[in-house]
């Protein structure tokens, strides 16, 4: 298939049902508005949130969110850096689907911080020694580049440049996501999170997060539009799909093995895998079954792994695992007391050496869900108004060695 005989063009929403998606994204924004509020009237006591764990469910969805974005630039960056023109179609949504997703996270971080005025000090102060100050320039950066990287993509003139633009913004999405990663390996106070697998395992969550929302998406648009949706183009993203969950299987079998290698983490080990509780069922039912077994088993099953159905159930499976598995890393981490005294046993009226309890509450979650809904809102509005679906992504159109029946 020659690259420039791609026909883009925008989704003509069918009235009521356009609009009326448009409306619940709405609400969603709404409520998520409105949990701030009471979050910042009444103070974050209204929150599951406590001064022991002070990242909650909103964290949980706002750092998922990030990590998927750079992964849903998957698609763009295998066409332009690795050269695989049979994704090049799918370019420009892939850039766009992962502004999108950044900007999702970003404003669910940045509505949680209680004084959202703060994050001026954090954009004009700069502390070097802080990954938090890294994160806010790659964030950035990652804005500017994958907009000027789409801007490339959809002007003839500049198309020439696209190449290499793209080569910045894969080098920069690994970065973000060390960088997002290393905020938690960096944290040598608390055994959950003290790891420099962390990067490695970001990196690898972020291919499959990424991918498996890109694959849920581009087939609701062409299904709700009407384009053709051809099998080749599902089938490799299937096989990218579960390349990378295996792949975060295997890092997160490194970390724990690792871990257990080491006496001082032990402690994190027993608690992550067998008695912790509810961070224990995330783990093992949630994030290793439903997410990650069960999907590679739809996945590669010759009759399921070869319908979009079963296609988009991996997918959503692999997201509901994804979600679980941040969860478990954040506040699971946070849930494990800290270690003052190595090797001593901490008790006192302020619950040192006591594992935290933290259930979240409806606000957090309705800030969470915001979050989400812009993203896809987004999304949404951009495939309206923008060229940026190809008409038809069938077999003739994008298999070079389509042979018509």
């Amino acid at each position: 298939m020659a690259a420039d005989t791609t026909v883009y063009k925008e989704i003509e929403g069918k009235g009521g049902d356009y609009f009326s998606l448009i409306g619940w994204l709405g609400v969603m924004i709404l409520a998520a508005l409105y949990a701030v509020y009471n979050m910042e009237h009444h103070g974050h006591v209204v929150t599951g949130m406590t001064n022991a764990v002070v990242w909650g469910t909103p964290h949980v969805l706002a750092i998922f969110l990030i990590v998927a974005a750079s992964g849903a630039l998957n698609v763009a960056s295998i066409s332009s850096v690795f050269g695989r023109t049979h994704y090049k179609p799918l370019s420009r949504i892939s850039a766009l689907t992962a502004v999108a997703l950044l900007a999702g996270g970003l404003m669910v971080l940045v509505l949680d911080l209680g004084r959202p005025d703060r994050l001026i000090v954090a954009m004009t102060y700069y502390n070097f020694k802080s990954i938090f100050a890294w994160n806010i320039i790659l964030y950035n950066g990652f804005f500017v580049i994958v907009l000027a990287y789409l801007w490339m993509m959809m002007e003839r003139r500049m198309n020439p440049h696209s190449k290499k633009i793209g080569m910045m913004a894969f080098l920069w999405r690994l970065i973000l996501t060390t960088g997002t990663g290393s905020i938690f390996g960096f944290l040598v106070a608390r055994p959950g999170y003290d790891a420099a697998i962390m990067a490695p395992l970001f990196i690898a969550m972020s291919f499959a997060f990424g991918l498996a929302f890109f694959i849920i998406m581009i087939s609701v648009s062409y299904k709700a539009s009407d384009r053709p949706l051809g099998d080749f183009i599902l089938f490799k993203m299937r096989n990218l799909l579960g390349v990378f969950i295996a792949a975060v299987l295997y890092f997160t079998a490194v970390q724990h093995l690792t871990n257990l290698y080491a006496a001082e983490h032990a402690g994190i080990e027993a608690f992550i895998l067998w008695d912790g509780g509810i961070y224990t069922f995330l783990f093992w039912v949630v994030q290793i079954g439903l997410g990650s077994l069960i999907p590679l088993a739809i996945l590669f099953n010759p009759a399921s792994g070869r319908s979009c159905q079963g296609i988009m159930t991996a997918a959503g499976l692999v997201i509901i695992g994804g979600i679980a598995q941040l969860y478990v890393i954040i506040i699971g981490g946070q849930a494990f007391p800290l270690q003052l005294f190595p090797g001593m046993e901490v008790s006192s009226s302020f619950f040192d050496g006591a594992v935290h309890s933290y259930a979240p509450s409806h606000w957090e979650v309705m800030l969470g869900l915001g979050g989400i809904a812009a993203a896809i809102l987004i999304i949404v509005i951009a495939v309206k108004y923008l060229p940026l679906l190809p008409t038809s992504l069938s077999d003739a159109k994008i298999d070079p060695h389509h042979k018509v029946k």
